[in-house]
C-alpha cells in the first residue's frame, strides 16, 4: 500500500468513528424518550386498573398505527418497521397493564 491509501484508510476510519459517535448519542436520546414514554403508559395502566378498564385498546392502537405509518413516511422511513416498532412497544405495555389491573406489579418500569 501507498502512503496515500493509509491516509486515506485513517481518514475513513475517523469519519466512521465520527459517524458512530452521532449514533450512539441518537440511542441514548431514544432509551430516554422510551423512559419517559413509558413513565406515561404507566399512569395510563395505572388509570385503567383503578376504574375498571381493559388494559389494551384496540381501536387506539389502530389510529396509532395508521398515525405512525403515516409519519414514517414523511420522514422517509420503512412505515412497516414504524409500526413493528409500535406493536413490540405495546405489547410490553399491555403486560404492564395487565400486571397493574392483576394487582401483582408495583407500576415501577
Amino acid at each position: 500500500m501507498t502512503d496515500g491509501a493509509f491516509d486515506d484508510r485513517d481518514a475513513a476510519m475517523s469519519a466512521l468513528l465520527g459517524i458512530r459517535s452521532s449514533i450512539d448519542n441518537i440511542d441514548a436520546a431514544l432509551i430516554h424518550l422510551l423512559a419517559e414514554r413509558f413513565k406515561f403508559t404507566q399512569q395510563v395502566g395505572r388509570l385503567k386498573a383503578a376504574h375498571g378498564l381493559p388494559p389494551s385498546d384496540p381501536d387506539r392502537e389502530r389510529r396509532q398505527i395508521a398515525r405512525l405509518r403515516a409519519l414514517a413516511v414523511d420522514a422517509h422511513l420503512d412505515p412497516a418497521f414504524a409500526e413493528k416498532w409500535f406493536n413490540f412497544v405495546v405489547a410490553e405495555v399491555i403486560q404492564h397493564h395487565e400486571e397493574l389491573a392483576g394487582g401483582g406489579a408495583s407500576g415501577e418500569l
